[in-house]
Formats: C-alpha cells, sequence, structure tokens
C-alpha cells in the first residue's frame, strides 16, 4: 500500500479556539445572559452557568492544551466584565485576562485575543447596541483599555468574530439576541461593526507598533443545487453576496455591496494584517418564492450528503481547499480561526478532522499563505442558542459536575500537532478507513 507523510511548515501554529460566555461562566452583565433567562429562548431550557468554569480554572485547561501539544489558543475577552458600565473599568478583571495571557505563554501557548465574540454589555446593548451612533466610539474606547493592559503580552489581535452571523442570526432570523426580524436594522447593525473593527484597527496600531490584526469571518459556501437552474444560480449568488462579500468587500475592496450598501468604503480597506476564516460546512441552495428573508433561497444538502449532529449541515471538507483557494490571492496570511463539527459520541469527529487538515495541506502545497488552525473547540461549551445539545469539544465536559473526558480525537489531534504532520501511522492508529482515500493506490 502506499505510504506518505503530510508535513505542515515549521512554524505552523496548532490551536485551539474559544469563546469568553461560552466557557468563562457567571456573565452575568450582558445580553446573552439576559436571553438565557427568558423562556424559550435556548433549546432545551439551557443555561450557560458556569459554562467551563474558566474564570476561575482556566489554567487547568490550559494545561491540558499544553499536554496535546497545542502552540496557541484563541480566547476572548468579555467586554461586559472589563467595561461594567460607560466608561467604568474594571481593573481586577483585566488583571485576570492579564493571568490568563501569561499562563499560556509560560506554556509555550501563544495567545490570539478576540476583542468581541457575540456578547455585548447589558448597558450597550439598552442603549440601542451596535444600533446607537456612538457604538463605534464605545467599542473603540473598550479596545483601547484592552490593548493598554495586554500589550505587552498579546500582539495577535482579532478585532470582531463573525459579524454576518451576530447580525444574521440577531436581526434577521431572531434567533439571537435582540431577536429582531428587519433586514434594514441588520445592514445598519453590519455596517457598523465593520467601522468599528476599523477604528479598532487603526487604534491598536497607533497603541502597539508590533500588533497583528484581523477579523474572523464565517465563510459558507452557497452552492446552487442545481448547476444547470439560472433560478438556483441566481438565489446561491444572493446569499453568497449578502452572507460573504457584504463583509468582505469593503474589508479587501473598499466598496460596500448590495444588500448591505453602495459606494466607497474607503475607511476599511486593507484594514488587515492577517484574515480569519471560520469554516464549518456549506449549502445547497434552491430557488423559493415563499422565502422573502432569506432572498428567495432554500438551504439543502446534497442527497448523498454525510450528515452532522443536530441538523447542523453536511460534512464537506473540500470546502476547506476550496475557500483558501479564494482567498490566497490577497497576499494576507490566513488563519483557519475555527473549524470543526458537533459530534457528542465521537464518531465522526476524528475523520472530519483527518479529512479537512488534509484540504488545508492541499492549500499549502500549492503556496497558499495558511499560517494555523484553531479546532473549534477544546471542551464542550454553552453553544448560543442551542445551549449544551451540541458538543463541538475534543474534550468531553459534564457542565453540572466540570467532570472532562478526552475524547478519542483529542488524541488525535495532539498526535498531528505534535508531529505537526499527518503519519500513516497516526492514520492507522486513529482512522484507518481513510487509507486507501488520502493514499490511493
Amino acid at each position: 500500500m502506499p505510504k506518505a507523510t503530510f508535513h505542515f511548515p515549521p512554524d505552523f501554529l496548532w490551536g485551539v479556539a474559544t469563546a469568553s460566555h461560552q466557557v468563562e461562566g457567571h456573565n452575568t452583565n450582558n445580553q446573552w445572559w439576559a436571553w438565557e433567562q427568558q423562556e424559550g429562548r435556548i433549546k432545551q431550557g439551557g443555561v450557560s452557568g458556569m459554562a467551563c468554569n474558566w474564570w476561575e480554572n482556566a489554567e487547568l485547561d490550559f494545561d491540558r492544551a499544553e499536554a496535546m501539544g497545542l502552540n496557541t489558543l484563541r480566547l476572548s475577552i468579555e467586554w461586559s466584565r472589563v467595561e461594567v458600565a460607560p466608561s467604568r473599568i474594571d481593573t481586577a478583571a483585566l488583571d485576570r485576562y492579564r493571568e490568563m495571557v501569561r499562563g499560556l505563554h509560560a506554556r509555550g501557548i501563544e495567545p490570539m485575543v478576540t476583542l468581541h465574540h457575540f456578547s455585548d454589555p447589558l448597558w450597550f446593548a439598552e442603549q440601542g447596541g451596535w444600533l446607537n451612533e456612538n457604538a463605534v466610539a464605545y467599542f473603540t474606547r473598550y479596545v483601547e483599555q484592552v490593548v493598554k493592559a495586554l500589550g505587552d503580552e498579546v500582539t495577535l489581535w482579532c478585532t470582531i468574530n463573525e459579524p454576518n452571523v451576530y447580525t444574521v442570526l440577531g436581526y434577521v432570523l431572531g434567533d439571537f439576541p435582540p431577536g429582531i426580524q428587519d433586514q434594514r436594522q441588520a445592514y445598519r447593525v453590519l455596517r457598523a461593526m465593520l467601522k468599528a473593527h476599523a477604528a479598532a484597527y487603526r487604534r491598536i496600531h497607533q497603541l502597539q507598533v508590533k500588533a497583528r490584526v484581523g477579523l474572523a469571518h464565517n465563510y459558507r459556501f452557497f452552492d446552487p443545487y442545481n448547476p444547470r437552474s439560472p433560478r438556483d444560480r441566481w438565489v446561491a449568488r444572493i446569499q453568497d453576496l449578502g452572507y460573504n462579500q457584504s463583509v468582505l468587500n469593503p474589508l479587501l475592496k473598499g466598496t460596500w455591496s448590495l444588500p448591505v450598501g453602495v459606494g466607497f468604503a474607503w475607511g476599511l480597506r486593507r484594514k488587515l494584517d492577517w484574515l480569519g476564516l471560520n469554516y464549518y460546512t456549506r449549502d445547497l441552495i434552491q430557488f423559493d418564492k415563499e422565502a422573502r428573508a432569506k432572498f428567495f433561497g432554500r438551504a439543502t444538502h446534497a442527497p448523498d450528503a454525510e450528515l452532522l449532529d443536530g441538523n447542523y449541515g453536511e460534512l464537506y471538507p473540500e470546502g476547506m481547499f476550496r475557500m483558501l483557494k479564494k482567498f490566497a490571492y490577497m497576499g494576507l496570511p490566513l488563519y483557519i480561526t475555527e473549524n470543526g463539527i458537533p459530534d457528542a459520541d465521537d464518531d465522526q469527529r476524528p475523520r472530519a478532522l483527518l479529512l479537512h487538515l488534509h484540504q488545508m495541506w492541499r492549500a499549502l502545497q500549492e503556496n497558499m499563505p495558511v499560517k494555523g488552525y484553531y479546532h473549534w473547540t477544546l471542551t464542550d461549551n454553552f453553544e448560543w442558542a442551542e445551549g449544551w445539545t451540541l458538543r463541538f469539544g475534543l474534550i468531553e465536559l459534564d457542565p453540572e459536575t466540570q467532570e472532562r473526558t478526552l475524547r478519542p480525537s483529542a488524541n488525535l489531534y495532539s498526535a498531528i500537532a505534535r508531529g505537526n504532520a499527518i503519519t500513516p501511522e497516526i492514520l492507522n492508529a486513529y482512522v484507518p478507513v481513510l487509507r486507501s482515500e488520502l493514499f490511493p493506490e
């Protein structure tokens, strides 16, 4: 049987991604905590509660990441902990975050710090959130405080996580707070978040010469269900424009794109030192005249697709290569800032992990500038509107007892990270069923 080793660059970053509200516990001062208290908002009545108890014991999971051989970890700062009221900064909270990033460095793990990951302070939400005319200034003020406190420990900054997801789920579909279904408001929110990214980019660079600043974009493929159907092709294109290009065009080209806006956005152009890409799955889009809120497109999947837990979508690892190829032309470093699948019994994750990493390796062989990979996620956590029903962790968590159990995929990922390669031995040990696919005769 043919054998090969898929090597990665010697300075490649292997990590995991997390978010403050999903792991810290008892974030009672943000809009998500308030949302959880409303009946019917979270699947099966779940609440974040103590989450993974990181606010008290993050270092225990840092130890696990170190033991796995990881050399980077993406975590976020909770705005509502830092700025508890307008202009009122909790220095003790900043000290705790400083302890965390120092703890990562002590374990040989480089922190990537996200400044906004879905959660807003209650005071900010009560003033209209990103619809407030001062939202960009408020966010920049908070960012300045964080960078002044942590700038000697952190150089890899992610300003905002998935502004498209925040906007669509909060202001179009209404599944996230504030639970609004108003596309015009959604466009205003997205424009404000992109302007906030650019303002934060400029301020971080004023404060820190060596800063590397980017944004994490959730990229989703919208392929026509029937490529020969003009209507399917049209609605797939419209969905791509609304979900993907509305974020990327202002940042890469300096232009707004419909339906979010028209005209120049020069203040946003090239306000990226790197681009983060969060990739999970794709949709096949069929024209549906009844689906007005989704631009007349109905999402489905390939008839023979392997489906993921919780109706999350189809397993489509080829999208990893397609996505990286799409953005390699920019000349910017690329990070996979999130990638994973929900899989409570870990029967799909090992194979999905290897297939996605192999697609990333393919991209590297064509000199695409991929600098690191952050698996979502280290430990099962509170998955927003899905509560505790979706399990993305390499490590299983019982949220009641806080007991943790390594899944087989954790050992697989550890073996790849430690060896900086996918080897035949790893394949044979963890996913022998893939031998014929990755090493064809």
